[in-house]
């Protein structure tokens, strides 16, 4: 039996769902002579702001049980730099590139959309409004519903590309700000950013990241990732979800698929794992065809809730 591992975000079209998450892949290039790029749904790049950025200083990663904690701070080469340094060799090797684009206004993230609109090679704009380690910006947008619509609809008006805003799971009904961005203008959702934490050196007393919080990622975080997906696939039934938050294996990106989401994406996973993305693959095809589904997309949101309910 032949199985179709394309599928259909919102209007991107990638030939399996497997992408590679912003912030844990670099700008791609970096893995390009382990890991043949065009075999990938996708590549979400890592956050790019109008101008170059430093980030926190050191410490800024902390592994945690089944987990990690980050505090990057979105280092990045700036919009500019990455169309014209990074992006031709991307097309070169076949990526699909999803650009994370932040911004500290509305403003930054309109012009950072109006650039990317022009580039040749941009197949998708994720917009992130839920980092959890910055000051300005991020989160500051994707924790309000007024926020939320007010940038994605910025966004929206300057860029015909397929519009993915990123959501954070650091609020308490985070199906509402899937139908805020949706009622904006969005294309699609990816969620979940990761969620605000922190760890502490409890011999000197003193925080183990230097910006005090930082993001957690990973296992730990799955099953709660996959509830959200599910309650933002309830609420807005035709809106497409990328979902992600601990994928390690087939099994995890099926849990998501199932809940609803027609692709995911693989972050953490691949600091441990970098060849984890055949495995993923396979593991996906063999699943379709033990349990005779001819597609990803016939599988999508068919999660059976009634049974062992009782009257």
């Amino acid at each position: 039996m032949s199985v179709d591992l394309s599928v259909d975000v919102g209007g991107l079209r990638l030939a399996n769902p497997f992408i590679a998450a912003s912030g844990c892949f670099g700008y791609g290039l970096e893995y390009g002579d382990i890991v043949d790029l065009s075999t990938l749904g996708g590549i979400a790049v890592k956050g790019l702001f109008l101008e170059e950025r430093e980030g926190h200083p050191p410490a800024r990663i902390v592994e945690t049980p089944s987990g990690m904690l980050n505090a990057i701070g979105l280092q990045g080469i700036g919009v500019r730099r990455f169309v014209a340094d990074k992006l031709p060799p991307l097309r070169e090797r076949g990526a699909v590139v999803i650009v994370n684009i932040c911004g500290s206004t509305v403003e930054e993230y309109a012009e950072i959309a109006r650039i990317l609109d022009d580039a040749d090679g941009v197949a998708a704009i994720e917009l992130n409004i839920s980092c959890p380690n910055i000051s300005k910006g991020g989160m500051m947008f994707g924790s309000s519903l007024q926020g939320t619509h007010d940038v994605v609809s910025a966004v929206r008006r300057v860029t015909s590309r397929p519009l993915i805003p990123k959501l954070t799971p650091n609020v308490t009904d985070v199906a509402s700000f899937a139908v805020a961005a949706r009622d904006a203008g969005a294309d699609a959702v990816s969620l979940v950013n990761t969620f605000l934490a922190m760890a502490i050196d409890v011999e000197t007393r003193r925080p183990k990241l230097s910006n005090v919080l930082g993001g957690l990622s990973g296992p730990a975080i799955r099953p709660i990732a996959v509830r959200m997906v599910h309650e933002c696939r309830q609420a807005a039934t035709d809106l497409p979800i990328i979902g992600m938050g601990g994928i390690m294996t087939a099994e995890d990106a099926l849990e998501f698929i199932i809940a609803g989401a027609s692709a995911v994406q693989v972050g953490t996973a691949n600091f441990v794992d970098p060849f984890v993305w055949d495995k993923l693959r396979d593991g996906l095809a063999d699943y379709l065809v033990r349990h005779a589904v001819p597609s990803v997309a016939a599988l999508v949101g068919t999660l059976d809730t009634t049974r062992g309910r009782t009257a």
